[in-house]
């Protein structure tokens, strides 16, 4: 795990929510913005696997406006994390990469309620890097304008996942 790559990718992730017109915080928001709050970097939350094939079946993902999305079954990944094995569906958005929306027991506690996202990269073997240093909150957390996917539930985890983003509170 690269923890000095990961700290920069924050610190412009921070400088493009404070200062850039693309920000999905509101105006006002920016103005007063000293950054997101994130979990300390876990290597142990970085797993390199190589996923076995989804069924590629569609499924239909409800989004925090009421709306719904159809993506594929790409994928499944199986990880030990914590003594516990988990299974978590990777899908195929029509865009490239995979994305993995997940809820785990922070979901309310520490973090977003609805779950929060990774965006991964196969590699040319098909090996996948899944870093849950990496997790990042729906754009709908910051603002009312957007169309968030709900995880669904065959990515709910009942343990924890200490990484990432934490909860943002509004302030206007």
């Amino acid at each position: 795990m690269d923890i000095e790559h990961l700290l920069e990718h924050r610190r412009a992730k921070d400088e493009q929510f404070a200062t850039s017109e693309t920000s999905p915080l509101e105006p006002g928001a920016r103005e007063t913005f000293t950054g997101l709050d994130y979990f300390s970097p876990r290597a142990d939350l970085v797993f390199q696997v190589t996923p076995r094939p989804g069924d590629g079946s569609e499924v239909r993902i409800a989004t925090s406006d009421q709306r719904e999305r159809v993506y594929r079954r790409a994928r499944v990944a199986t990880l030990d994390i914590e003594s516990s094995s988990v299974d978590l569906t990777l899908y195929d958005t029509g865009h490239h990469g995979l994305f993995l929306p997940f809820k785990d027991a922070t979901s309310g506690v520490s973090t977003y309620g609805g779950g929060r996202y990774l965006d991964l990269d196969p590699s040319q073997d098909g090996t996948v890097t899944i870093d849950f240093n990496l997790a990042y909150n729906p754009l709908c957390v910051y603002s009312d304008g957007y169309s968030c996917p709900i995880p669904p539930r065959e990515n709910w985890l009942d343990i924890a996942i200490e990484a990432g983003e934490k909860s943002y509170t509004r302030r206007l």
